[in-house]
């Protein structure tokens, strides 16, 4: 066997042998985000909650606490901290912070169908940044069922495109903001650069900061602080789970980014999201039928599933543009 044959079956070993980590990463962070939705829409919707800021720190603080515990028992590693770690992790926490701001304003300017149109604009943009960033290269089945899913959520939302120019804005900021979030996720998770969990640790460490400032400055912290609920064995329970969740939730993205692409996670997220408007058609009471509204999730979910289909085959795995140069070698062999 010849040393460019070798190579080769070694390159394909290489390829073939992450299918399962994929699969179970991409698991992994759809049941996270899905169960966190649950747990959060029990604390600001049953107990009337009025800070989802204070939320989001205290699923920082629990980043944080863990993090740093498990890398003291050496459970976990990463970097210790010297100058060159704020170098390294730009733009993240400014992206991070501008995604959770700009989410908070877009979701009460604009009506839930209208929203979720423009939210689904995430996923060619991370497409387009990872294109430009990162340098990969996507076939055109990926690209035909990225676009399914927006034509789809365009039709579902088709009796209700209401305009505000205000909430537009917000929103496609959130998705360029969520986009660059994933795909720059995606480059510091590098080992050569903070690793996963140095990304995760020093990354909430920088936000929980201003964070903390806006919830201070907004009231949103006194509010917190003023609930009525804090006595409450239920409450407060949901809500340590909540800020564990966020943790899990914050692994689990990383996770899947690091096994997959900044571009499978962004649409698994939007499966999910489907999946609850489905399961709100059986148990939630709250759903009006629309054949318009049902057709275009059905051409959602279709794009999707055939995204993943694809994904788990193999096609789509993104070429980097030395890939032909590196291959060129083995093939004359």
């Amino acid at each position: 066997m010849s040393a460019g044959q070798a190579a080769g079956e070694e390159a394909g070993a290489a390829a073939a042998s992450p299918a399962l980590p994929r699969v179970l990463s991409a698991l992994f962070y759809g049941t996270c985000s899905f169960l966190i939705v649950l747990v959060n829409k029990a604390l600001l919707s049953a107990y009337s909650f009025p800070s989802p800021m204070f939320l989001g720190i205290g699923q920082m603080a629990a980043t944080i606490l863990i993090l740093y515990v498990s890398k003291l028992n050496k459970i976990v590693h990463f970097p210790d901290f010297d100058k060159s770690i704020p170098v390294k992790l730009f733009p993240l926490p400014l992206i991070y912070v501008g995604n959770h701001l700009s989410g908070l304003s877009s979701t009460s300017k604009l009506s839930l169908p209208m929203f979720t149109v423009l939210r689904k604009f995430t996923i060619p943009l991370t497409l387009l940044l990872e294109i430009i960033i990162l340098g990969k290269r996507y076939p055109l089945n990926i690209i035909v069922s990225v676009f399914a899913i927006i034509l789809g959520a365009f039709i579902a939302a088709g009796s209700d495109l209401s305009f505000n120019l205000e909430g537009y804005i917000f929103v496609l900021l959130n998705d360029i903001f969520t986009a660059a979030n994933g795909v720059y996720t995606k480059q510091k998770i590098d080992p050569k650069e903070l690793g996963k969990y140095g990304v995760l640790f020093y990354n909430a460490c920088f936000m929980v900061i201003p964070t903390v400032i806006i919830s201070f400055s907004t009231g949103d912290f006194q509010q917190a602080t003023h609930f009525q609920h804090w006595t409450n064995f239920l409450f407060v329970f949901q809500f340590i789970l909540s800020c564990l969740l966020g943790f899990l939730l914050m692994y689990s993205t990383v996770l899947c980014s690091h096994y997959n692409s900044a571009l499978t996670t962004t649409v698994v997220g939007a499966i999910k999201n489907i999946s609850i408007a489905y399961i709100g058609m059986l148990i939630g009471g709250d759903y009006i039928f629309s054949m318009l509204n049902f057709v275009g999730l059905n051409i959602c979910m279709a794009g999707g599933l055939r995204y993943s289909f694809l994904t788990l085959r193999g096609n789509s795995k993104p070429a980097q543009p030395g890939d032909e140069e590196n291959a060129l070698p083995v093939s004359k062999s």
